[in-house]
């Protein structure tokens, strides 16, 4: 990959004098960010805590597979087009984005199994053969969603909501499109087969969110899906990850690995710099967090200054689910099974409601299995396949104790694949590794181990959700899955982007 370079503005003792920003965190968020604010002329310090970029999108290689850690998809290309752009590139002159079809495949627990594709012959042919009498109404859903997508997505998703008076006068549109509905209940009003229901309105679990509480502004992930299409990166989602960084580096960025920061240093209100673990102080003319929203407000900041996000209020929050997942290699390959399928339980509205209300941990499951080797066969040695299975279960505060019963509920996942999916695949596994709630919370410093942060119901949206610029200290700023306008890569993304509308430019610290 061809490196950037940026001229270098130096004082009369050669310091550097393009100003300094300072990135907790170097996962999809805080690389986008910095990519911005470097296109903007700053001078840009990413600190990672690991050893390696990416944060939940980071990478595990073992035994010769390569699993991604986290996301799987990309369905908002152009997004990451921008940020090449933004440096003088084309992402197609480092990434090789495949377009997958089907985006996935839907097993329900009776064996019935649907393609979810992006055309529209097909997937009326597919809703027709499961439930002739809702083809008109999935139209009309998927009509709805388009409008939904051209308000919450191209209006409201890089719009900083910086008073309740934002969100005021957003609301006539909110109502109109129904978004006081969860995503269910407004698929409910167009289709009756609950099957049908489901693939119009499972997407909010891929952002940490239950459909049947969820706004139904997340109606709008399924027209998302279909405008531009569900794709993978050859190599694997790090492959992202890698040319962001080099992006940043050509910029003349610097990302500094095994640096945790201890705490966001202030003067007053207004952030200077930060503090590590290891007590070296950075100072900095502005401070973006990619950390976890709730993690930045209650670790890295005292409460004296939280007049906003206080103990107390995140305390209260409701957060997403945790996740268990299970990343296995195996000596020969399963060629009948797509790159993506959800293998849904006995149970759908019950289990959500043991997960993310009760927060219990129930006997039964529904899972999401991920084969990247079905389209980039390079992920794992000839003649194998790699895999991850990821099931969400309760987070923290459900007071599971993972450490004790980690490899028992790994035994249920591999007894449900075996039974559904792959069958006798134990046999062949040859490499295996495992993520709990408790890595989240240890190794991600994710409040509650929760995946994916706040759970984006309506009281946690928009201008209710924390801000991409902080409304408790100045010269703080946020990105990622906890603040506005959510989780998934395109929500992350998006949050750095509207980077360029709060961050002041870096002329005005000359």
């Amino acid at each position: 990959m061809l490196t950037l370079s940026r001229e270098r503005r130096l004082d009369n003792s050669g310091i550097e004098r393009r100003p300094h920003a300072v990135v907790i965190g170097s996962g999809f968020g805080g690389l986008a960010a910095a990519i911005r604010l470097g296109s903007r002329g700053y001078r840009v310090t990413i600190l990672e805590a690991l050893d390696q970029p990416g944060g939940r999108a980071r990478v595990f290689k073992q035994d010769g597979f390569t699993f991604d850690a986290g996301p799987t998809i990309v369905t908002a290309p152009f997004l990451f087009e921008e940020l090449w752009s933004l440096c003088g590139r084309k992402l197609s002159d480092d990434i090789d984005l495949r377009r997958l079809d089907p985006f996935y495949r839907i097993r329900f627990d009776d064996g019935e199994t649907i393609d979810c594709s992006g055309g529209l012959e097909a997937m009326r042919a597919e809703v027709a053969r499961i439930s002739p009498s809702d083809v008109a109404g999935y139209e009309r859903f998927m009509a709805l969603s388009e409008d939904i997508y051209k308000v919450g997505f191209e209006k409201l998703g890089h719009v900083p909501f910086t008073s309740w008076l934002d969100m005021l006068r957003v609301l006539p549109e909110l109502v109109r499109l129904k978004s006081y509905l969860s995503v269910y209940g407004l698929a409910s009003k167009y289709v009756r087969d609950p099957r049908i229901r489901f693939i119009l309105s499972f997407h909010p679990l891929f952002v940490g969110g239950n459909p049947f509480n969820v706004t139904s502004i997340y109606g709008l992930i399924a027209f998302l899906e279909r405008r531009w299409g569900v794709h993978f990166p050859m190599g694997g989602m790090g492959q992202l990850i890698a040319g962001m960084v080099q992006l940043i580096e050509g910029q003349g960025g610097e990302i500094r690995y095994h640096s945790q920061v201890r705490e966001i240093t202030l003067a007053g209100r207004r952030a200077t710099g930060v503090r590590l673990t290891s007590g070296e102080l950075i100072q900095a003319d502005i401070v973006v967090s990619n950390a976890d929203s709730a993690s930045t407000y209650r670790d890295l900041l005292p409460a004296e200054v939280r007049r906003r996000w206080t103990d107390r209020k995140l305390d209260r929050a409701r957060y997403s689910m945790g996740l268990f997942v299970w990343y296995f290699g195996t000596s020969r390959t399963y060629p009948d099974t797509p790159h993506h399928t959800i293998l849904l339980g006995p149970r759908y509205r019950e289990l959500l409601r043991d997960i993310f209300d009760r927060k219990i941990l129930a006997p039964d499951m529904s899972l999401y299995l991920h084969r990247p080797t079905a389209t980039d066969p390079s992920l794992a040695p000839r003649g194998c396949d790699c895999f991850y299975v990821l099931s969400p279960v309760p987070h923290l505060d459900g007071g599971a104790d993972w450490t004790a019963l980690a490899e028992r509920y790994r035994q249920s996942v591999a007894q449900v694949l075996d039974r559904i999916a792959l069958p006798g695949f134990e046999q062949h596994v040859v490499t295996s590794r495992i993520m709990t709630p408790l890595d989240f919370q240890d190794g991600l410093l994710s409040y509650k181990g929760a995946a994916f942060g706040l759970e984006p119901v309506l009281t946690q949206s928009a201008w209710f959700r924390p801000q991409n610029r902080s409304e408790d200290v100045d010269g703080l700023y946020l990105v990622g899955a906890g603040t506005h306008p959510g989780a998934g890569v395109p929500g992350v993304l998006s949050s750095a982007r509207i980077l360029d509308t709060v961050v002041p430019d870096a002329a005005a610290f000359a």
